[in-house]
């Protein structure tokens, strides 16, 4: 059995932060704007709820956004089986109201597709800040539709973990540097605050055991 790790975010734990820090100021500017006793006029009141609204969204979402995915999402291979397994999460970033989830999953090894993205973004300066990466993709069984899609985050190195994977599911480890010691996705620093309050890495019992055992 192969395990990778994968990261919900490039760098995660300091948006915790940013949540007291923008409700302190929300309460300062609430103060501030009633200590006028003067009569507010109705475009004022907009503003002044559509503010709080604001306010509330962007303190629900930093707390969740941090500290509601799961501290890793790995993806399992297993050869003796030509099995993958994903533990995937499910959210909308732009909804901190609805219910984030874990949902893991489980394909055929002759299911999987690899889809190279490249995207470009242009700053304001007039420079450009170019990303890349690969997803895998899982189609009907004996046809080419698309069924399911999540990334593959292997530390930024998605190619070369695509390729790391293929020789290991078509030849095995044989075929392949020594891999690096077992990777604890549960174990974060300790003084990661958001990470320390994120939920931890646990597989379905049936699906860990059926993971990492031959049929």
């Amino acid at each position: 059995m192969l395990e990778l790790p994968r990261t919900s975010a490039l760098a995660r734990g300091w948006l915790i932060w940013f949540a007291p820090v923008q409700a302190i100021l929300t309460v300062v500017i609430l103060l501030l704007f009633l200590s006028d006793w003067r009569r507010l006029s109705v475009e004022e009141w907009v503003a002044f709820f559509f503010g709080i609204l604001v306010a509330v969204w962007s303190l629900l979402f930093c707390v969740k956004v941090e500290t509601k995915p799961p501290r890793d999402l790995p993806l399992r291979f297993n050869r003796a089986r030509q099995r993958l397994y994903a533990y995937n999460f499910k959210y909308r970033w732009w909804n901190p109201f609805e219910e984030w989830r874990v949902v893991p999953v489980a394909y055929d090894w002759s299911q999987v597709r690899a889809e190279r993205w490249r995207r470009t973004h242009f700053t304001a300066q007039g420079g450009a800040i170019i990303q890349f990466g690969v997803e895998l993709s899982i189609v009907k069984p004996g046809t080419n539709e698309v069924i399911d899609r999540f990334p593959l985050t292997a530390m930024g190195a998605d190619a070369h973990a695509w390729a790391y994977v293929c020789t290991y599911m078509q030849q095995g480890p044989d075929a392949l540097p020594p891999p690096e010691p077992p990777w604890d996705h549960n174990d974060v620093l300790w003084c990661n605050v958001a990470m320390l309050l994120a939920p931890k890495v646990e597989w379905p019992a049936d699906m860990d055991l059926e993971s990492r055992t031959a049929p």
